[in-house]
Parts: C-alpha cells; structure tokens; sequence
C-alpha cells in the first residue's frame, strides 16, 4: 500500500492510501491493529472473496469473509456494499412511519456509528456496543448503472434537487467491520425448545427493549430487526448450556437469561445503513452546530490550526482552506482562515437537504442544512456562452464572459472591504463527476490556468461544475449568532414592491444609488437589477434601515 494521509470527514479521522489496485482505502482508528489484513489483496482478492464469503441473513448485501493469514492469524470481516442511492425496501407500517428514509452514506454511516459508540447523548450508565468500523473501501472501477443497482428514478430525485451534486452513484463504496462472534436472536431461538407464537412473542418484545434503549440513547433504525441484535459466543454459549439440563423449565430458564442480557445491555446492534437520530437529539445537535457554525463565521478570518488533509490557500486575495470532498471525489474550497468551518459545507452536509428555488433568481436555492445552516446555492454559468434568445441576455455579458466562482468571490470580497455590502460568500465546491455539456466559452480557463491548489491540480477545470454558496442572509453575521429568536427576512426589491414595502421611484433610485457606489469603486454595475438586492424586514415587518435611514 503507498503513503497515508489522515483525512477528516464528519468528525471521524482516517489514515487514507491508494491501494495497490488504484482504488482508495480509509482506515479508522480501529483498524490499527488490521492493518495488515485490511490489505485489499488479503480479503477482497476476487478468487479469494468469491470462494469465501458468506451472505447474512435478514441484510442487505452484507457478508462475512475471513481474511488470509498474516503471520499466521486471520480474522473475519464483515463487508457491505454501500446501497446509498437505491430506493429503501420497508415494509407498508416502516414506510408511513420513515417515509423520506434514505441510506446513509458510507462517510455518513461510520460518523453516526462511532457518535453512537462514544455515547455522549442520554444515560450514561447505558452503552449501545457495535462492529467495530475499521475501513472504507472504493475501489478504482465504476459500473454501468444497471449494475450498481441503484434506482434511475431516486438518482433523478436527488440531480433535480441538487444538479451535479450527488455522490458518483457509479462508483462502489465497500464498508468493513470486524466481525462480531456470536448469534443473533433468531438463531439463538433454534436452540430453545418454545412454539413458534411464543418464539414471535419474544422476538418482538426483545427488540422493542433494544429499540427503546437505543432511542433513550439518541438513535433509531428504520429498519430494526431481531437479525440485528447480536449476543456474544460466550454467553449464547451459557444460554445453550441451560438448555440442555434435564430440567422440564429449561426453555423457560433459557428465556429469562435472554431477557436478562437485553436489559443489562449486553448484546451488539448491527446493520446502521438507516441509523438515524432520533427528532429530539437530531434537534439538539443540530442546534449546537449552528451556534458553533456561527463563532466561527464571525472568526472565520482568523488563522486556526489546518490539519494535514486540509491547506490554506488564496485565489484572487480571498483567503480559502481548500481540501477534497472524500464522498465525491471532489474540490471544495471554504472561505476564510478558520479550518473548523471545513465540514460545513462537505456535501454531505447540503446535497440531499430540501432546497427551494428562491423568487425571482435564475437558479439559486435555499436550502437548510443538516447542521441547521440557512445556505442558498447557485451552479455556476462559468464556461457557458450566453445566447440572443435568453431573458437576461446582454451585449456586454457576451463581449465580456460570465464570472468564474473564484472572480464572484474575489469581487464580493472587495466590495464588502468597500463597505459596498454583498451576500456573504461561504463556499465553493467543484463537483466530481464530469459535466454533461461541453465548456462553450474557454476564455476564463485559459485566465486561470496558473492558479493551480496545493495539490498541483488546476483550480478551475473546464469539464467540471461549479457550486457558489453563500450565506443565505437574514442578518449580520455578528447579530444572528447572539440571536435565539426570530431573525430577520429577507426581500428582494422587486419583492418589496409587489409587496407595498417601496414603491417604484424609491426602489429604482435605490438601484441607481447602488450602481453609481460601484461605478465609483471601479465596477460595471449597469447590468444591475432590482432583484439583485437584498433588504432586510425585522420582526415588526419594517424594513431595517442604516443610521442615514437608507435600506
């Protein structure tokens, strides 16, 4: 295996390497000790994983694999294929009550399995054990899409939310876990010698305790099921045991020391493909995300340490940390100096949250992330030509060229340094699939060719989109984070004029007050529109005015 380097996504840190293959293996801090056997040629070899893997039962496309022997040990695996993208097969009750259930994804699944390890949330004298998550594993090949088993219909979903957002749904993401030894319930009950109504009966209140457990403890399975309620060899072993005293109450004996393991909490839960938090846990967490999301807006200029999957770099005079997005295989570079607001804005975060496209813009959306940021988001035009026949055509726009996401930013970040205020720039992010259409324009490819990111690779690529995100604005960024209440709204000017809040003079001598500020500070503003500015309503429904009295 080549030279590591430690990644960091959703809190949990990775040692990645390219494997020998080409491929990209992330090892947790489990997988210490399996280094060796984590070697993709001593489990994954296609002879060797075909000839020994064994499906589970009650799973997905789960298996268990033994490892060659290194130095004379081997160990067992237990290896999924990632099913993120495919529809979720819930029965009729599961589905109205986890009716927008969606796998995790591979980097989503092991941060809310080792938060669930670390048990920080609800009673800490009740422990939920699982696997241990020791690697994922995406190996170099991508499939055709018939064979990734991934449905056309959910990818649609997820392209018309968020178009060039989603994760490579052609590439295979493989998680490893060490194996538990033990049995699950189901097969525990083989070994008892009960009817099959009381064997349904007792299946059915074991996992309504290790549901409650679990839920007492911040999390839930859509798809809970006693195949997943695993009890160690040592005690399924005891348990056998009492079964096969000549004592006509065994069976009962049998049972009651079942019971008496689930409430002390002595088993393993598998499978987290659809581990969730729970609504008050979810709410909590996302809650002190956004308040540490505030401080460090408000800091985000000022140097912190950069760990080594992250550089800092600047395009333009705008300051970035720049690091790749592990789930996407893309580029993501976020404004300022302050590296902890990094996995923000990983696509993870934002790509599968509800979005709604705001009035009046060509394509910008609103959407709140899953850490509870207001964020709106806008493909990038950049390498576009603009035609005759579009409604915001312009001469100029044609003679000139759109923007590059680096030019937007490097111009609103002059501006707001002229106090000439802008929305605020957060983001950009560079998808890592390919664009459908051709770049038509190359003249800001050809510009940029030069500025290159720490890695060496050109920051702008022509055969790639581009996601601008900015702060979706409802305050400064110095008032919000003091604020618990309501914030304030926000209105565009057209909006406030069908609204009655302006009328038609006040709002265009507000635009031409706006484009002579930029004509004095060196810019074209003539394109300028009244949807183009913001003003912002306060909790009375009044519009907040600057100390001239000026929106």
């Amino acid at each position: 295996m080549h030279t590591k380097s430690l990644v960091n996504v959703l809190g949990v840190v990775y040692e990645h390497l390219k494997t020998e293959d080409g491929g990209d293996l992330y090892l947790t801090k489990y997988a210490q000790r399996y280094e060796k056997h984590l070697a993709i040629e001593n489990w994954f070899e296609k002879r060797w994983f075909n000839k020994h893997k064994i499906r589970l039962e009650g799973t997905g496309s789960v298996y268990r694999v033994p490892t060659k022997a290194v130095d004379g040990v081997s160990f067992y695996f237990v290896v999924k294929n990632c099913r993120v993208g495919e529809d979720v097969p819930l029965d009729t009750h599961t589905l109205e009550e986890f009716c927008n259930a969606e796998f995790n994804s591979p980097w989503e699944e092991f941060s809310l399995v080792e938060e669930m390890r670390d048990g920080h949330y609800g009673p800490q004298n009740l422990t939920i054990k699982t696997q241990l998550p020791l690697a994922i594993y995406v190996p170099p090949e991508k499939m055709q899409l018939w064979q990734s088993g991934r449905s056309r219909t959910k990818i649609n979903k997820i392209h018309a939310r968020h178009p060039g957002i989603d994760l490579d749904i052609l590439k295979q993401y493989k998680l490893v876990y060490r194996w538990i030894e033990g049995y699950n319930l189901p097969e525990l009950f083989e070994f008892i010698d009960t009817d099959t109504k009381k064997r349904t009966h007792h299946l059915v209140d074991l996992e309504k305790r290790v549901v409650n457990d679990m839920s007492k403890k911040g999390y839930l399975v859509a798809d809970t099921k006693p195949e997943h309620i695993i009890i160690s060899a040592n005690e399924a072993e005891q348990l056998i045991a009492k079964g096969s005293e000549q004592n006509p109450e065994a069976s009962m004996t049998q049972i009651e020391y079942l019971y008496e393991l689930i409430n002390a909490g002595d088993y393993s839960v598998v499978d987290y493909e659809l581990l969730l938090r729970t609504p008050d846990h979810e709410s909590e967490v996302q809650q002190s995300r956004r308040h540490s999301y505030l401080d460090h807006q408000i800091n985000r200029y000022t140097p912190t340490p950069v760990p080594e999957h992250l550089s800092n770099m600047e395009i333009l005079g705008v300051p970035y940390i720049f690091g790749h997005a592990e789930s996407t295989g893309g580029h993501l570079w976020v404004v300022g100096n302050n590296a902890d607001l990094f996995d923000y804005f990983l696509p993870e975060r934002w790509r599968k949250t509800h979005a709604v496209r705001l009035p009046g813009s060509r394509e910008i959306y609103y959407t709140i992330t899953k850490d509870n940021v207001r964020l709106a988001w806008e493909t990038s035009c950049v390498g576009e030509m603009p035609h005759k026949k579009d409604p915001d055509y312009d001469p100029l726009i044609r003679k000139y060229g759109i923007n590059s996401p680096f030019e937007e930013f490097a111009i609103a970040h002059d501006l707001t340094a002229m106090n000439i205020l802008c929305a605020y720039v957060r983001a950009i992010y560079m998808t890592g699939s390919t664009k459908i259409e051709k770049s038509k324009d190359l003249r800001r490819y050809d510009s940029h060719k030069d500025i290159l990111n720490p890695d060496g690779s050109p920051v702008l690529k022509k055969d790639r989109n581009y996601i601008t995100i900015r702060g979706y604005y409802n305050g400064p960024d110095h008032w919000v984070a003091r604020q618990t209440g309501r914030l304030y709204e926000r209105v565009d000017l057209t909006d406030a004029m069908n609204k009655g809040l302006l009328d038609a003079e006040h709002c265009m001598s507000l635009v031409e007050r706006k484009k002579n500020k930029l004509k004095m500070a060196g810019y074209e503003g003539s394109l300028l529109k009244p949807h183009d500015l913001l003003m912002s309503i306060d909790q009375d429904g009044k519009i907040v005015m600057d100390a001239h009295g000026i929106p």
